[in-house]
């Protein structure tokens, strides 16, 4: 295996310590009806409780999310609270960056040497988003009413890019994508047969039940306790019969159709960061070893967001000297099949490579979860494959791309 020097030396993730609510597409379970971040960390209690890890091992906790909810004010402490053991801590927010984000500050957080064990909580629900009211002294209105999903998906407001489009069904975010495919010449045809090979990616690992060791269904109450159903699938996701179907779509924009792009979803997915020690003392697997190498994050031209991964995981393999053939698995926050081609582009791979178990663009896009579920999904996946080390990254609105390096090392001998 090669060596680098990482730039978080001090940072594991214990294996195995991890978990992920399934992802309902928007109304499609009872998620829509609940407090989403209590929810969230309720969920993040049952999860460690299933692992065997005590709560009161946590001694800190980083959380990310990108639609307001209700006491978000409290942020991680409140969270904690709810968690059921009172931590101090931070949140942030970076669109659909925050997953990754979340993890690298986590272990720049534990790479200080102030904590052994850092938790991260990351959730976001899309049904039923607030709506702000903002004074704004720019406009004749005076006031301003803000759609937290859909406005933002369809204007952005630092290039004035278009809004949504009812007659086209285009957003601001499909145009990014439309603009980036033709920047690189791609070709609809492949775009289809990769949206194709996703799809049956996703479908062969849940038919085989690979999904099962990070996937933790979970029964969704109300305040009084009462039952309100469960969530113990990816609700929502669509199944297509043949190449054919993808191939005959209509195109939003260049390259952009239905079948290679996602959609709304509610969730959550949380995760450890801890020391070497503590790492083998939490896993029930002591001898997988996961070590969080180092990441990296860059901003693409404006107007070119599925681009912006290129740029990132670029700067992080010249930090770290790695290249593409290096990574035994590499999963990506894919809200277009466009960003796969151009990555595969760029850097000479085979995008059949990619996403083995499944990617957001198929199981859904709640923002803030969304990468550590691809990530927690890309380290099990190195696991079966014996180790190596393994690539997550994903782009973000604004043009920001961020990209990550985890080492995996298994050494349980015979297994």
């Amino acid at each position: 295996m090669k060596e680098t020097s990482p730039i978080y030396p001090k940072a594991f993730i214990p294996y195995g310590t991890w978990g992920s609510s399934w992802f309902p597409a928007w109304h499609t379970s009872a998620l829509a009806e609940v407090d989403i971040a209590r929810f969230a960390a309720e969920a993040m209690a049952y999860i460690m409780g299933k692992r065997n890890v005590p709560i009161s091992e946590l001694e800190y906790l980083v959380s990310g999310s990108t639609i307001p909810w209700l006491y978000k004010f409290w942020n991680s402490p409140y969270l904690s609270h709810c968690l059921g053991h009172r931590l101090p801590g931070f949140h942030i927010e970076q669109a659909c960056a925050t997953g990754l984000q979340i993890i690298a500050k986590a272990a720049a957080h534990l790479q200080g040497g102030a904590q052994d064990v850092v938790g991260v909580l990351a959730f976001d629900k899309t049904s039923n988003s607030p709506a702000g009211v903002f004074p704004n002294q720019g406009t004749y209105r005076r006031t301003e009413v803000l759609s937290d999903i859909w406005d933002n998906f369809g204007y952005d407001p630092a290039t004035g890019q278009q809004g949504f489009n009812q007659a086209t069904g285009e957003t601001a975010m499909i145009a990014c994508a439309g603009r980036t495919s033709r920047k690189y010449k791609l070709d609809f045809k492949e775009v289809a047969e990769l949206s194709c090979h996703r799809y049956q990616q996703y479908f062969e690992a849940k038919d085989t039940g690979i999904l099962n060791k990070t996937m933790v269904p979970m029964q969704v109450l109300d305040v009084r306790g009462k039952k309100l159903g469960m969530v113990d699938d990816d609700y929502g996701v669509r199944r297509y019969a043949s190449l054919d179907q993808f191939l005959t779509e209509r195109q939003l924009d260049t390259c952009v159709a239905a079948g290679g792009q996602t959609h709304a979803s509610d969730g959550m997915a949380t995760l450890l960061v801890t020391t070497e020690e503590k790492a083998r003392e939490l896993s029930p697997e002591p001898d997988i070893s996961i070590q969080f190498i180092a990441s990296a994050e860059d901003r693409a031209q404006a107007g070119y967001m599925s681009e912006s991964p290129v740029l990132a995981v670029g700067k992080l393999f010249a930090k770290t000297g790695f290249s593409v053939k290096d990574m035994v698995a590499i999963y990506d926050h894919n809200p277009f099949a466009v960003t796969d081609v151009v990555f595969a582009k760029s850097f000479d791979c085979d995008w059949h490579d990619m996403n083995n178990t499944g990617c957001p663009m198929i199981y859904g896009h709640p923002q803030g979860p969304t990468l550590v579920r691809a990530t927690i999904e890309a380290l099990e996946h190195a696991v079966t494959k014996g180790g190596g080390y393994v690539l997550v990254f994903g782009c973000a609105a604004g043009d920001v791309g961020i990209a990550g390096i985890f080492k995996v090392t298994d050494n349980r001998g015979g297994k």
